[in-house]
């Protein structure tokens, strides 16, 4: 694996208090250009930095830094910014703005590219470990740069987290001709509104962050790739708890129908680490940083990110 990195532009975010900074970073892996996005709060030297890492559908922009006008605490870069963290979210290959690749990509390629925006990061700040977040697939590539390079990692925290009996990896499996055969799909606005409403009360939606969503979501994420959907159907589980010797916290909303909370204690209790937490969010779903619940999980999130500077 190669990496090597170019520094890209830099853009003043619009949030109401002009305090937060977006910046766009370039990593090269091998053949592939990844995207990188970056916030912090006026300087982002001497910060512990956390990266993000996306799931199935949407890049990683789009999953963290949700802009609603007059509704500013929906964007989960900006909120960790606030907290004093460096925040980095890569699209992984085949999303977003990074290269596309002609065939199916898979979730090891994910974790390389993970891997290479995590090397990036910790090269431009010259620091040894990151904190790293993996939200629904993304628990599977960021769980298994954990097992690979634990010593990169300082905390990790898994969100939506699926397991090979998960109620929603059976509907996949029924579409797995589908994925086979389409390297990418595209995907209508009615799926992405429908990932926030499955099982989920209306209460725990608001409207104008659900359409803002949907209407950014269509726009990058035109054609998404199924190498993903085939690699959680076919082979799971891809990350085992014994390996992953890092502090971890697990966390679901309590309305998540992609990933249900007692199938993950197992794993959980396999957990080598003896700081480890399994949070239940709620008024929330699948979706829970863009749900009611947001500032609870937002809470949580920094809470643990935080302990070793809080004790």
């Amino acid at each position: 694996m190669s990496h090597s990195g170019l520094r890209g532009t830099k853009s003043a975010d619009p949030s109401p208090s002009g305090d937060i900074v977006g910046e766009t970073h370039w990593v090269v892996n091998g053949e592939i250009s990844i995207y990188l996005w970056e916030k912090y709060q006026i300087d982002p030297t001497a910060k512990p930095v956390v990266v993000l890492a996306h799931g199935s559908t949407t890049a990683g922009r789009e999953s963290f830094d949700l802009q609603v006008a007059g509704k500013p605490s929906y964007s989960l870069m900006n909120f960790l910014a606030r907290e004093g963290f460096d925040v980095f979210a890569p699209d992984i290959r085949g999303f977003g703005r990074s290269t596309r690749p002609a065939g199916h990509i898979n979730t090891q390629m994910a974790c390389d590219d993970l891997g290479a925006a995590v090397k990036y990061v910790t090269d431009l700040r010259g620091i040894e470990k990151v904190f790293l977040l993996g939200w629904s697939w993304g628990t599977q590539y960021a769980g298994m740069f954990i097992m690979s390079r634990p010593d990169r990692v300082a905390r990790y925290i898994s969100y939506g987290q699926m397991h090979a009996d998960s109620l929603n990896i059976a509907l996949r499996r029924s579409r797995i001709e589908i994925y086979r055969n389409h390297v990418y799909l595209a995907t209508p606005e009615s799926d992405w509104r429908q990932r926030f409403y499955s099982m989920t009360p209306e209460a725990v939606n608001d409207p104008e962050v659900v359409e803002a969503f949907v209407r950014i979501a269509a726009q990058v994420e035109t054609q998404t790739p199924t190498g993903p959907q085939l690699d959680m159907v076919q082979i799971l589980p891809m990350i085992h708890a014994r390996l992953m010797p890092v502090a971890t916290m697990i966390i679901h909303g309590e309305y998540d129908d992609v990933a249900d909370p007692d199938g993950l204690l197992p794993f959980f209790k396999q957990l080598p680490h003896a700081d480890k937490r399994y949070v239940m969010v709620p008024r929330a779903g699948h979706m829970m940083h863009l749900q009611e619940g947001h500032r609870r999980f937002q809470y949580e999130v920094s809470s643990f990110l935080k302990t070793d500077i809080l004790l």
